[in-house]
C-alpha cells in the first residue's frame, strides 16, 4: 500500500487577504460612481448590494458604515465586472451601456437584470461571463 506524504506547502499563490474595512469604505465609494455612470437608481443598488434602499441611501450620503463578508464580496464582484468591461470595451460608453443592453448570454436578458436577481451568485455570474470573454480562462 502506498502511503501519500504530506508535506507543508507555501501559501497559495491565489488565496488574498480579506478585504479591509477600509478596502470596501473605498470601493462604496467607486461603486456609487460605477453606479451612475450604469444609471442605477437607488433602488437598484440597494439590491445589488443587498441593503435597504435607505441604508444605501444614508451611506451614499455620510459614508459606508462597518461592512460584512457578503457585502465585501459583493463590491469586489462589481469592481471587478467593471474592470472587465474596461478591457473588453475600449470606450467607456460602451462598456457602461453593455450592462443594460440585452443579451444572448444571458438569454436575452441584461447583465443588470441578471445581477438583480438579488444573489451574490448573479454577480459572480455576470462577471465569470465578462472574464471569460476577456480571455482570462
Amino acid at each position: 500500500m502506498t502511503r501519500l506524504h504530506l508535506v507543508p506547502s507555501a501559501p497559495d499563490a491565489f488565496a488574498s487577504d480579506p478585504i479591509t474595512d477600509e478596502e470596501a469604505a473605498a470601493m462604496f465609494r467607486a461603486a456609487v460612481n460605477l453606479f451612475h455612470l450604469w444609471g442605477v437608481t437607488d433602488g437598484e443598488a440597494a439590491i445589488l448590494l443587498d441593503m435597504p434602499v435607505r441604508s444605501y441611501a444614508r451611506w451614499k450620503a455620510d459614508g459606508p458604515q462597518r461592512m460584512g463578508r457578503d457585502g465585501k464580496a459583493r463590491l469586489s464582484n462589481l469592481m471587478g465586472i467593471h474592470k472587465a468591461l474596461r478591457i473588453v470595451f475600449r470606450d467607456p460608453q460602451r462598456a457602461h451601456g453593455w450592462v443594460r443592453k440585452p443579451n444572448a448570454l444571458f438569454a436575452g436578458k441584461s447583465a443588470l437584470d441578471i445581477m438583480l436577481g438579488g444573489e451574490l451568485t448573479d454577480l459572480m455570474r455576470v462577471r465569470r461571463v465578462l472574464d471569460a470573454e476577456r480571455g482570462l480562462w
